[in-house]
């Protein structure tokens, strides 16, 4: 069957998104499609007819980061054991947030707020604003079965987020050079969930 216009393989779109996060972490915002599609294999052509510009580009990229996150959320039995889940959850948000590649990217979304607004914004919609705001999603369906009261969950979410990533993510912002081993990550998670629990829980 045809693609249309537009749409390319996953395995080419797999391919420009890994090289746009390894560009622009190394260059930042004004790193050129060119590079970006020399190391993806492609076109600057293709990439341009399947994203259009960089700023649909860096959405992509934050939509694909924000979907391992949020998966969890998803997954068989999240919904009966909430506290698990958001110990899940938060593993999968502080394994992905605080590496070197994704530090990289948001301090080029810092830069680019002033230079390159329209990207820093989808960067942030696409992954840190959409990743709450589907965990949002999820408290509001513990409210319902009674086994959370959350009077706002998307502030309920935010907290959470902090509470997870707290000094670790802006340690890492700010060029600290720190390594969370899995026990620390997992001692991390637990707390978190269980002190959102104690918060939340009916």
């Amino acid at each position: 069957m045809a693609r249309l216009a537009g749409q390319i393989d996953v395995s080419k779109n797999e391919a420009i998104l890994d090289a746009a996060l390894d560009v622009m972490a190394e260059r930042g915002v004004g790193a050129s499609m060119e590079e970006i599609a020399r190391r993806a294999g492609v076109s600057k052509q293709t990439i341009y007819n399947h994203y259009g510009s960089k700023a649909e580009l860096a959405q992509a990229m934050s939509e694909r980061r924000a979907l391992e996150v949020v998966e969890v959320l998803e997954s068989p039995g999240a919904v009966e054991h909430p506290q698990q889940t958001l110990a899940a959850y938060a593993r999968l948000l502080l394994t992905v947030a605080i590496n070197a590649r994704s530090m990289a990217i948001y301090r080029m979304a810092m830069t680019a707020a002033t230079t390159m607004p329209d990207v820093a914004r989808a960067i942030y919609e696409a992954g840190p604003k959409a990743s709450r705001a589907r965990l949002a999603d999820y408290l509001r369906l513990e409210n319902a079965a009674g086994r959370l009261s959350c009077p706002d969950p998307l502030q309920a979410a935010q907290f959470f987020g902090g509470l997870v990533l707290g000094p670790y993510q802006t340690a890492s912002l700010l060029g600290v050079e720190f390594n969370l081993t899995e026990a620390e990550i997992d001692r991390v998670a637990e707390e978190a969930a269980q002190r959102f629990m104690r918060a939340y829980a009916v």
